[in-house]
C-alpha cells in the first residue's frame, strides 16, 4: 500500500505548500483497534495531560518499545519515501545533514545521541479540548517530517477539532491552514520548517500545527514521528 502511493504528488505538494493529505491509509478496522489501544497502559512509556503544559486541553500517551506492529510497519515503510524529500529540502536550505535510506539507520544515530525514547503517539479529545500549535523536536537529531492519522469519523464521532498548520514567512504574518481529513486519511507535514521559494531565492518557512477546539464527541488521533526523543 505504502510503496503505491504517488509519492510524486505526495512529494509535489509539500514543496509548494508543506504539507500533503494522504486518504484512507488506514481502513476503519484498523483504526478502530489502534483507538482500542489507548486503554492498555502497558503499551506506554508515559502519558500527558495537556493542560497541566500548557499545551491546550486533552491528552496523548507515547508508545514504549517495541512498538505494535502496525504502527512500527507504518514508521519502517514510510520512511524511506519521506528521505529523499528531506534530504532534497536541507540541500534548498543549506543544512549539512542528510538523511540515510532505512529508518534503522537513522534511529541508530538518534540512539548513540542519547535520543532513546520513541515518539509515535495516541491522542485523545473531548468536547472543548484542543492542541496550541507547536513543534514535535525532542533532540538534536530531528526528521524533518512527520505524519498525523485521524482515527476517528468527523460528524459521527466528534464535530469541531480541526487539523490546523501556520506558516511563518520572514517579514510576513503568519498564514494558517486547515486541512480536512476522514478517518484513516494521513496529512504528512513539516515538523519545524520547509524551503519555499521567493523571489531572491530559496528561503526557510516556520511550520507549526496544532488542533482545534473540539464542540462534541471524542477525537483520536495516531502521531508517527520518526526521529525518537531525548
Amino acid at each position: 500500500m505504502v510503496d503505491e502511493l504517488d509519492w510524486q504528488r505526495i512529494s509535489d505538494e509539500l514543496g509548494i505548500q508543506g504539507h500533503a493529505v494522504i486518504s484512507r491509509l488506514l481502513e476503519p478496522e484498523q483504526c478502530r483497534s489502534l483507538v482500542d489501544l489507548y486503554a492498555d497502559q502497558a503499551l506506554f512509556r508515559s502519558r500527558v495531560i495537556m493542560s497541566r503544559h500548557g499545551y491546550g486541553k486533552g491528552e496523548y500517551q507515547y508508545f514504549k518499545y517495541p512498538l505494535p506492529e502496525l504502527i512500527a510497519s507504518l514508521r519502517t515503510s514510510l520512511y524511506p519515501h519521506l528521505a529523499p524529500i528531506a534530504n532534497r529540502w536541507n540541500e534548498l536550505l543549506k543544512i549539512d545533514v542528510r538523511f540515510p535510506n532505512a529508518h534503522k539507520d537513522f534511529i541508530e544515530r538518534c540512539h548513540a545521541a542519547g535520543q532513546l525514547r520513541p515518539t509515535p503517539l495516541l491522542l485523545q479529545y473531548q468536547a472543548g479540548d484542543y492542541n496550541c500549535l507547536h513543534q514535535d523536536l525532542y533532540g538534536e537529531h530531528v526528521f524533518p517530517l512527520q505524519i498525523a492519522i485521524l482515527l476517528s469519523q468527523p460528524g459521527r464521532d466528534f464535530t469541531g477539532g480541526e487539523f490546523i498548520l501556520t506558516e511563518q514567512r520572514p517579514r510576513m504574518q503568519s498564514r494558517a491552514e486547515v486541512v480536512p481529513l476522514a478517518q484513516g486519511d494521513a496529512v504528512v507535514f513539516a515538523v519545524h520548517h520547509r524551503p519555499a521559494q521567493g523571489t531572491r531565492g530559496i528561503y526557510r518557512v516556520n511550520m507549526r500545527h496544532g488542533v482545534s477546539r473540539l464542540r462534541s464527541g471524542r477525537r483520536h488521533t495516531l502521531g508517527v514521528i520518526f526521529h525518537d526523543a531525548a
